[in-house]
């Protein structure tokens, strides 16, 4: 359709018998819905982006990717990816960077760390770079990975690993895109968007204090919480075949599974009793040994049953260590010999206990439990010493390490 506008006559009064001026104007809105259909396509690419790096069926995870995608390509706030370990938090960091870099809204580099990995000194100098002579060893000046991250995307994994020092120097980095290296009297400036991972509650450390909460606010505008690899069961199967993949990348050699082994090491997988306490780096841990031990790089039934003992074996322990002395104590001792120990006794034996599957040796173990006798030189033999206390509840030491050793 069109539309007639009219317009009074220009330097002339109203009032006068003079017409106007009028235009017309082309109603034709098919240019903005080519405009809308074009930014819509555009939506659905970047999303099919994002999820093409990421193997899933899980209807929940998917909805996440979703707005994840629509976060990246609309903010430039930061983002806070939580969950266990392994749960592909630096995955889809890495993904959200190459989606932005795809829509030319980032020129810079992708930076990952592990605050984990980093204490004092070392966690300013590597966050925030130093000049030459700013302590011992500073022998060069250092940009440091926020300067590195520069028209770019910084990943702090397990930040809530953080000193507090450290986290008010985020703050104000991420705040005023400006920070001070080490040494120096002038600031530097690095114009990044930040990812942080975490697999610990921050709200929970902001209480203890040991996390800063104008920190926290400004890192909980978007929050999304990983599931659990027990949590999205139905993602085993495309990540199995997605690890098959990376090991032939990797170690330039294809392996794959018969029929009936893949069958078989699915049923176990998917199992509600299944935990994979490390997540995908479990899953991914385990495909590559049956992998390399495949023969022939063609993975068998007997290649599986031996990998379903081993994390059955493996599990099975990280269940008695998680459950805490008083469930080991049971495993070792037996439901009813347990009754029969004192409370005190019991919280003397779990302490002996520990420090034996921790020791490689009697004698080691013996050193440390007696260290101060020994020292004192109130005692004699530690190593028979602690044979004799574990002869008490009819345990051995060779029973208790979890390492070899010459005993």
């Amino acid at each position: 359709g069109r539309l007639l506008q009219l317009s009074p006559p220009r330097g002339r009064p109203i009032g006068d018998d003079v017409s106007g001026g009028h235009s017309i104007i082309d109603l034709d809105l098919s240019r903005y819905d080519a405009i809308a259909t074009r930014f819509a396509a555009e939506h659905d690419e970047a999303t099919s982006f994002l999820k093409s790096g990421i193997a899933t069926r899980s209807p929940v995870f998917n909805a996440m990717i979703e707005q994840i995608e629509r976060v990246a390509i609309r903010s430039r706030a930061p983002v806070l990816l939580t969950g266990p370990t392994g749960a592909g938090k630096s995955q889809l960091a890495r993904r959200i960077y190459e989606l932005k870099k795809a829509q030319h809204q980032v020129s810079g580099a992708f930076i990952e760390v592990n605050c984990a990995t980093l204490r004092g000194d070392q966690a300013m100098s590597t966050l925030f770079g130093h000049v030459k002579g700013a302590f011992t060893g500073a022998q060069s000046d250092r940009p440091g990975l926020m300067k590195a991250a520069d028209k770019g995307v910084l990943f702090l994994d397990e930040i809530g690993e953080l000193g507090l020092d450290e986290q008010a120097m985020c703050l104000r980095a991420i705040e005023e895109k400006r920070f001070l290296p080490m040494g120096s009297d002038r600031d530097r400036s690095s114009d990044f968007q930040l990812i942080a991972g975490t697999n610990r509650d921050l709200s929970q450390r902001v209480r203890e204090g040991s996390f800063r909460e104008d920190l926290f606010a400004r890192l909980n505008l978007w929050t999304f919480r990983l599931p659990a690899l027990r949590e999205r069961k139905e993602d085993i199967e495309p990540n199995l075949d997605f690890e098959l993949r990376r090991y032939a990348e990797r170690e330039r050699q294809n392996a794959t599974f018969n029929k009936e082994a893949r069958e078989l090491y699915l049923a176990f997988a998917v199992a509600p009793d299944a935990p994979w306490h490390a997540n995908f780096r479990d899953l991914s841990a385990s495909i590559t040994r049956m992998a390399t031990l495949a023969p022939q790089g063609r993975i068998n039934e007997v290649t599986v049953r031996d990998e379903i003992s081993r994390l059955t074996e493996r599990w099975c322990a990280d269940r008695v260590e998680a459950a805490g002395p008083e469930r080991l104590l049971t495993t070792l001792l037996g439901g009813e010999r347990m009754q029969q120990i004192d409370l005190f006794d019991r919280a003397q034996l779990a302490a002996v206990v520990a420090v034996c599957r921790e020791s490689r040796t009697l004698s080691a173990a013996g050193r440390m439990l007696f260290s101060v006798s020994r020292t004192a030189k109130t005692s004699g033999n530690d190593a028979d010493r602690l044979r004799k206390y574990l002869a008490r509840f009819q345990l051995r030491f060779e029973d208790l390490s979890d390492a070899p050793g010459d005993r």
